[in-house]
């Protein structure tokens, strides 16, 4: 099982690296990142729920690992997570299953590190 809270600190060290290397492109991405998850009609928290459901879809574990996180400093629930990984199942199938697994195994690490 991958070790979710390392590799969040693992790509934040390697972001930062890349922005280093790409300053313009990183600071864009920072700055959209930011703009997006502002609440206004939806809240920062149903923002990233959406954002891991499309993370487990689209099967990237990195985005899983930010958006599991983010979830829940956003004050997201374990209920939430798990719902909104039961409608990337519906929307991405059999492959969404074993993404929204790793999801569920990286917020039990979260909350076991009290997060």
């Amino acid at each position: 099982m991958k070790n979710f809270p390392e590799h969040f600190k693992e790509l934040n060290a390697w972001m930062q690296k890349l922005g280093v290397e790409i300053p313009g492109v990183m600071q864009s991405f920072g700055s959209l990142h930011e703009a997006s998850l502002q609440s206004a009609a939806l809240d920062k928290k149903t923002k990233e729920l959406i954002s891991l459901g499309i993370a487990i879809t689209v099967r990237c574990d990195g985005c899983i690992s930010f958006h599991v996180h983010d979830s829940l400093q956003a004050g997201a629930s374990k209920e939430e997570i798990a719902e909104t990984v039961g409608v990337a199942i519906l929307m991405g199938g059999g492959p969404s299953v074993v993404y929204g697994i790793e999801a569920m195994q990286a917020l039990s690490q979260y909350q076991q590190q009290g997060l």
